[in-house]
């Protein structure tokens, strides 16, 4: 590895390191950083396993998400030392990680009272539901004012709602005043900070801004938001800003050290594509599509389905900068499905080979709305499907329509935040694990019609959480003066078809999207054990049993061509 190779020749000039968590969806990660050059010295990543109890129900285990962190930390500081870098260099560490997914644990303990609820779950759905029919005229914005989010069973208020009325240790430990509540970020910084021995008990206002709590005009919990979901605030971390020191690590290798950032996943990769300008966009492709658009000092209420959050707050005292964003539930999701539950693929790299090899959907269409439509739809009754399937058609196509869409849905929320803001994107900053994909990079520019800029070091949400940690007061190694800020290389791909048959082909996956709604109800069904099945939305059973056997036959007639 280049970068490893670099730092080994430079290691007697080295000078402060800062270190970043970085706790997604589907792995977790630990890099080290050079705070005056923002090289990337070393890394380490551990997958991280989901489980799908029942239908459209998605959980990780806190312990083995804790772990993680753990085991990174440790393998990443072995390869510094391999690399003759002294780990008494790194000054701060920085956390960043999957929003929204929401855990509760017993204080007295330290033990989680449940699996955590991670960000793509349904199962609120039915609560979601009788919110919406107890606001003035059915209103999913109903609360849009103070949190600038819809009802949606997206949220972390639904999440744990569900978790005080259906797990009794949970209900227990906040009746008995033991529960703590917090998104993977609180989790992590209580126990690394000492967990029940004096672990500190905190959020920033990027992850606050997420949960439906969170007044983000008056950056703090707001009491008639949490009484609307029946919430006791006392079981709420405190809200800090995204750069300052929370506490210091009590154990391991880095024992000692302060954590001094905390920015929610996609704020932290505004920070570190440097989007600090009003106007600047990026684009991040990990399990989902995030697209945040810096706003400025002003929250911009959307009137085309887009959130308002919080970007960052780099310091106690600066002022909170906001975003308009556009959030895609099934983004690097779609090539996890296609390969464990299909079978279709072995790799993401087989996906791109087996699209590049047909150049062409040949007119299939793939809504994977697997977790109903987010963004700027919010319509959780949509389900996925794949349409204008054809005798012809082959799991290369699929392959081909599974990219189309991270594109398509992408092209969605772009248009959405160009109506809202009223000056349109010239280019798009992008970053994220899909971005090695030159394919999807491709389709990409094509189906928006503008240039794509992919930055050649593509860890820029850990950048982020890193410039937070090193520029807190009280550590000061890293400087976000505009005029200190690393130069950054990029490679960038110019759009190569022409504008009508970009038109034509979205036209025909907006017609696909309209297809996917109003699959589920959440009427339910019984299967005879309390329980209920998809297949109790009959018309969604036919269909998938019928796209299931049109794939198979597709999958058939290719192995004969």
């Amino acid at each position: 590895m280049n970068s490893t190779m670099a730092a080994s020749s430079h290691r007697i000039t080295m000078g402060p390191l800062v270190a970043a968590i970085d706790q997604g969806t589907s792995s977790t990660r630990f890099l080290v950083f050079n705070a005056k050059t923002a090289e990337l010295l070393s890394h380490h990543l551990v997958e991280i396993k989901q489980s799908f109890p029942k239908e459209g129900w998605v959980e990780e285990d806190p312990k083995e998400i804790l772990q993680s962190v753990y085991e990174c930390m440790e393998r990443t500081c072995e390869k510094l030392t391999q690399l003759n870098i002294d780990i008494s260099n790194i000054k701060a560490i920085g956390v960043t990680n999957q929003r929204e997914t929401t855990l509760v644990w017993d204080k007295e303990t330290g033990e989680p009272l449940y699996n955590a609820i991670v960000w793509l779950d349904l199962r609120t759905q039915s609560t979601v539901e009788r919110l919406i029919n107890k606001t003035p005229g059915r209103n999913k914005n109903h609360l849009k004012h103070k949190t600038g989010l819809p009802i949606s069973t997206y949220f972390s208020a639904v999440k744990l709602r569900w978790l005080m009325d259906n797990v009794d240790e949970v209900h227990d430990a906040v009746v008995s005043h033991r529960a703590m509540f917090g998104t993977v970020d609180s989790w992590l910084i209580w126990c690394l900070t000492g967990g029940k021995s004096g672990g500190v008990h905190c959020t920033d206002v990027t992850n606050a801004s997420r949960t439906m709590l969170f007044n983000i005009h008056t950056l703090d919990w707001d009491p008639e938001l949490c009484t609307y979901f029946g919430i006791p605030m006392e079981i709420l971390p405190k809200v800090r800003s995204s750069s300052e020191i929370y506490g210091l690590m009590k154990c391991g290798a880095l024992s000692g050290i302060p954590i001094s950032g905390c920015l929610g996943d996609q704020s932290a990769a505004l920070v570190g594509q440097m989007c600090f300008q009003e106007g600047q966009a990026k684009n991040t492709y990990g399990t989902g599509c995030f697209l945040l658009r810096n706003t400025g000092a002003k929250p911009v209420m959307s009137e085309h389905g887009l959130l308002t959050t919080v970007a960052y707050k780099l310091g106690r005292d600066q002022p909170a900068c906001y975003a308009l964003e556009g959030s895609v539930a099934i983004a690097g999701a779609v090539v996890r499905w296609l390969q464990d539950n299909l079978g279709i693929i072995k790799s993401s790299e087989e996906l791109e080979q087996f699209a590049a090899s047909v150049g062409t959907s040949y007119g299939c269409y793939f809504v994977p709305a697997f977790s109903g439509l987010y963004a700027p739809y919010w319509e959780p009754s949509a389900r996925g499907i794949i349409c204008g399937l054809t005798q012809f058609t082959n799991k290369y196509h699929v392959a081909f329509a599974a990219l189309e869409a991270v594109c398509f849905q992408t092209r969605e929320i772009l248009d959405a935040m160009n109506q809202d803001s009223g000056i349109p994107l010239t280019q798009l900053q992008v970053d994220g694990g899909m971005t090695s994909n030159k394919l999807l990079m491709q389709l990409q520019a094509d189906i928006l019609c503008i240039p794509v800029v992919k930055p050649s070091m593509p860890e820029t949400t850990a950048l982020g959480a890193a410039m937070a940690a090193g520029s807190a007061e009280g550590v000061s190694v890293w400087s976000l003066k505009p005029e200190d800020l690393s130069e950054v290389t990029s490679e960038k791909f110019e759009p190569q078809i022409n504008p009508e048959e970009s038109e034509f082909r979205y036209a025909r996956w907006k017609k696909a999207v309209q297809k996917s709604m109003n699959w589920e109800t959440t009427e339910p069904v019984g299967n005879g054990n309390g329980e209920t099945s998809i297949f109790s939305s009959v018309p969604l059973g036919f269909y998938i049993i019928g796209s299931i056997l049109m794939l198979v036959g597709a999958k058939y007639l290719a192995g004969n061509n």
